[in-house]
């Protein structure tokens, strides 16, 4: 063999001889990190075996240094020298290149191993020191070639090193990793199609309400007292303006508590108004945002995910419940949901996987479930009852399976449910302290079977779209005409929805089981909706009505729906996602493997479908202006006429001093308000005048445009003189001041 020869080869004569036995002292230490036959790897030598060694023990890199001096005395080894075409690294029977492999085999070594990233960068710095220690020991002239040597080509074929990053370009890499996340497209989608699916709701914000503005004012009312209130004296927080002098006042219907925060900016009805109507809007967009994440977590596509929103925040029978806010505000239902079964790391489709627990989302699905609840208990108590159902269930299978599975239930999971359900515990119970005293000081306060009766909506209801519908609207006026009360027994989800949860039972990602699951829930939700209508109640909704705290205050079974329409849609997700899984396996079989416009077009059309149905035809009127002489009167007052839907627009008026005063609408009427206004009929004169100092009423205002048709028409033509009380015209409006 030439020299020549032998430096291609990496392996010289000399290279071949066994090497001198070592001692027990310079043997390395049994690390473990130098794998067996390290010197017969392709191109290794004797001393690149000793350069291993030096990598796994530093400290005997001296020792092995003495050995490659040693052995460069070999005849081979000098011939390789004179012979010009190495360098004095070469002295050792390796290349260079060599020598990098031997510093990447040191590396691998120590990730075989176990070894951190501190220990493996040791190791390559001992492999550059046992490198060096060869390299000293050569003659000088080798030095100089060193300097001289070309680049490795091979080295242009090696991955480029990752560039340092400054601040700013980090925090830009962040931002855009952020701006297209999934879930940061998903809310921005929701915001965008809440915006169109509900207008004209933003075209004139300030000054229209949708539906009507009945409802609408009162609970603009109540997000400007909670806001109002919390600013100035919270300890009054229940004992509103309105419904003087009663207490508990806020208290008479569900109070929206949760936008409190919405309350504190802007003050009077205009802005008053401007603030529900942008509730109405993200209310919207919360619920299609917490319905496919719902849907999302269990296992559904995003074209499933986006179907299971769009079906829970725009079905048909929701459009009748625009005036609503508290039913429209369900968002937080869903996303709780998905948020407690992502901490608890389970799937509907997946199962249940361990490694996927997280405490912190755990607990805010629990801080979501308690806000959703302070929106009120319209909804908010099945949901309640919900997770206790649940939560029970948790712990009857914890139990079972503790000794079967090693730690089923995490410590900081236990601990996440017991604070998060402590505090939502807390919540309703604080919250549901004022309905209890205005329970107890109202009797007609409490509904009646025979009220839930009147509510209770038959079969033909969950096939029936409201007025407001603009697909099925027109189409169903006669099949509203036979209904008791259409407004709340209009109950169609979708005929999209429907179709597409029955052709799930067959077609679906979800498990037979969890289909037939998702099936009985929505059938049993349905016989729940329909209140006593269904057998009676006698085993639905009566014993519900019966034993269950607080589901008596429930007088709308219809509402239920939520919960049908909530599991239609992740039937639908399951089938809507199984088509798309299909269609990119027949996309897969095309050349090339890129699904062509009709069939992406053909994944959407579900989609498309579910949100033509959701269009709306809602009105929008004109919210009557707020006279002056709300802006001037102090109070206690009571302003005429009045009744259950003309008090309503009166307490958005109040909006600018809050002044206490006898009007408000709610789901009851109290007391102490029907004689306030059957007294004041007869207005003004000695019995009526006398009962209103005694009750503490100092000012009363008449708004003469509003009395035509009620029964204080002509109270303006009676006279004064003699009753102790002054009249006087004050910006369209006359004010009595007793």
């Amino acid at each position: 063999m030439t020299t020549e020869q032998s430096g291609v080869g990496g392996r010289s004569d000399a290279d071949s001889r066994p090497a001198p036995e070592e001692t027990e002292a310079e043997k390395p230490a049994a690390t473990g990190d130098t794998p067996p036959n390290a010197s017969s790897r392709p191109g290794g030598t004797a001393a690149s075996t000793d350069a291993a060694r030096a990598d796994a023990e530093p400290g005997t890199g001296r020792r092995a240094g003495r050995k490659r001096r040693a052995r460069k005395k070999s005849p081979a080894v000098t011939a390789t020298v004179a012979g010009g075409g190495a360098t004095g690294d070469e002295g050792s029977g390796t290349t260079a290149g060599d020598r990098a492999e031997t510093g990447d085999d040191a590396a691998s070594r120590a990730g075989a191993t176990g070894a951190t990233d501190d220990d493996a960068a040791t190791q390559a710095s001992a492999t550059e020191d046992a490198t060096g220690d060869h390299a000293s020991g050569t003659d000088g002239a080798e030095d100089g070639d060193r300097d001289d040597k070309p680049a490795d080509p091979f080295s242009a074929f090696g991955p480029a090193p990752e560039p340092v990053l400054g601040r700013v370009r980090r925090a830009t890499r962040a931002v855009g990793r952020f701006l297209v996340h999934e879930w940061t497209l998903a809310a921005v989608a929701a915001l965008a199609v809440a915006v169109a699916m509900t207008w004209p709701t933003l075209r004139y914000p300030r000054y229209t309400l949708p539906q009507d503005y009945w409802d609408p004012s009162l609970q603009a009312w109540q997000m400007a007292w909670s806001g109002h209130i919390l600013r100035t004296d919270p300890a009054m927080l229940w004992h509103s303006n309105a419904f003087f002098p009663e207490n508990w006042s806020f208290a008479f219907s569900d109070t929206l508590l949760g936008y409190a925060p919405a309350g504190l900016i802007g003050v009077g009805p205009e802005h008053a108004v401007l603030r529900y109507n942008i509730m109405f809007v993200l209310a919207h967009a919360l619920a299609a945002f917490g319905a496919y994440a719902l849907a999302r977590q269990l296992g559904a596509g995003r074209i499933g995910g986006a179907v299971a929103g769009a079906g829970f925040a725009y079905a048909p029978w929701l459009l009748a419940q625009a005036g609503h806010l508290h039913i429209i505000s369900n968002g937080g239902i869903p996303l709780a949901l998905a948020m407690l079964a992502r901490g608890h790391g389970w799937s509907l489709r997946y199962g249940y996987r361990p490694r996927r627990r997280h405490a912190g989302w755990a607990f805010a699905g629990w801080l979501v479930a308690a806000w959703q609840l302070s929106l009120g208990f319209g909804i908010g108590l099945p949901f309640a009852y919900l997770l206790a159902g649940v939560v029970l269930v948790a712990v009857v299978l914890w139990f079972v399976r503790r000794r079967r599975v090693k730690r089923p239930f995490g410590r900081r999971l236990f601990l996440a449910d017991l604070l998060g359900g402590l505090v939502f515990a807390v919540v309703g119970g604080l919250l549901a302290i004022p309905f209890f005293k205005v329970a107890e000081l109202h009797s007609n306060a409490a509904r009646t079977l025979a009220e839930i009766q009147l509510y209770s909506p038959p079969a033909s209801g969950f096939f029936t779209a409201p007025a407001e519908s603009r697909v099925w609207g027109e189409l169903h006026e006669g099949a509203r005409a036979v209904l008791p009360w259409s407004p709340e027994m209009t109950l169609l989800p979708g005929f999209v929805l429907y179709a597409l949860a029955a052709g799930g039972l067959f077609f679906s990602v979800w498990r037979v089981r969890h289909r037939l699951f998702l099936l009985a829930g929505v059938l049993v939700t349905m016989a729940l909706g329909m209140g006593t209508r269904f057998l009676g109640g006698r085993f639905t909704y009566v014993p519900l009505f019966d034993y269950l705290p607080g589901w008596n205050g429930l007088r709308t079974p219809g509402r239920m729906m939520l919960w049908t329409t909530l599991l239609l849609g992740l039937l639908a997700a399951g089938a809507v996602t199984a088509f798309c899984m299909r269609v990119r396996e027949l996309a897969a079989e095309r050349v090339p493997p890129w699904p062509g416009p009709w069939l992406r077009l053909a994944t959407l059309v579900p989609l498309l479908l579910v949100l033509a149905e959701g269009l709306n035809v809602t009105p929008h009127p004109v919210v009557p202006q707020q006279p002056a002489v709300m802006r001037i009167v102090d109070g206690p007052m009571l302003v005429l006429p009045s009744s259950q839907n003309l008090d309503q627009p009166v307490m958005l008026w109040s909006t600018d001093k809050f002044q206490p005063m006898v009007n408000g609408g709610s789901g009851f009427t109290p007391n102490s308000q029907t004689q306030i206004r059957e007294a004041t009929v007869s207005f003004p004169d000695f019995a009526s005048i006398d009962y209103l100092r005694r009750v503490g009423v100092k000012t009363v205002v008449v708004l003469p445009e509003r009395l035509g048709g009620t029964p204080w028409e002509g109270m303006l033509d009676r006279p004064v003189e003699g009753l102790g009380v002054s009249r006087e015209q004050v910006a369209g409006a006359v004010v009595y001041r007793l």
